[in-house]
């Protein structure tokens, strides 16, 4: 898979992508995550991006002509299978939407910054639309590294274990159960005998009676 995200910040992105999971994917060859510095599509002097917004107000928009100029030009060498505006006011991402998006091929991500983007962006170019929460950030970036991480780890060969992903939190609308490892007695606080019986079918039985215990003292809103 290869996801490219167009920022005015790409140093924002630079560690996320550099460590754990994320680099050896990269390693592996699995993903492959491009930072595409905005301003080098720019025609204005100074490497200028963005300007007031028409009809007053506070803030800064980012203009129309450097976003399209770095799509188009993305585009004559990958076909993207969705291009992805960061937004608040976007759908509300979450690990439905990640597994969808981890079957896609090549994904292209737009960070919002300052006021936003010229709205003709939105209009012409962008099919997806995503936020990761009901806040403002001060730009997208942490978002695109959010949503590229939540991605990544979801493609085949990315973890040494596949089958962890499949028992993450909200796959099956629910919560995980609770996970202990050694000791098994740590200052007189023990681990379920159930974990240390070996009867791989009682276990699972606990571990999802656990799931839904928690779900609905924690997120009950889920089990609707």
């Amino acid at each position: 898979m290869q996801i490219d995200i167009i920022t005015v910040v790409p140093g924002l992105l630079e560690g996320p992508f550099s460590h754990s999971i994320m680099k050896r994917a990269a390693d592996k060859g699995i993903l492959k995550v491009n930072v595409i510095n905005l301003r080098d599509y720019t025609t204005y002097a100074r490497a200028q991006v963005d300007d007031y917004p028409f009809g007053g107000g506070a803030g800064m928009v980012l203009m129309a002509e450097p976003l399209v100029n770095a799509i188009e030009s993305l585009q004559a060498n990958t076909t993207y299978d969705d291009i992805i505006y960061l937004t608040p006011d976007g759908e509300t991402f979450n690990q439905k939407m990640a597994n969808q998006l981890s079957l896609q091929n090549n994904l292209m991500m737009i960070c919002g910054h300052y006021k936003g983007i010229d709205q003709r962006v939105r209009d012409h170019f962008i099919t997806r639309e995503i936020s990761i929460g009901d806040y403002v950030l001060s730009g997208g970036e942490l978002a695109a590294a959010v949503i590229t991480d939540a991605i990544g780890r979801l493609i085949p060969g990315v973890l040494n274990d596949e089958s962890s992903a499949l028992t993450d939190s909200f796959q099956d609308d629910l919560l995980a159960p609770p996970v202990y490892t050694r000791p098994e007695v740590f200052r007189n606080w023990r681990v379920p005998e159930i974990l240390l019986s070996g009867n791989h079918k009682l276990i699972d039985e606990w571990r999802y009676e656990q799931s839904i215990q928690r779900t609905k003292e924690r997120r009950p809103d889920l089990l609707k």
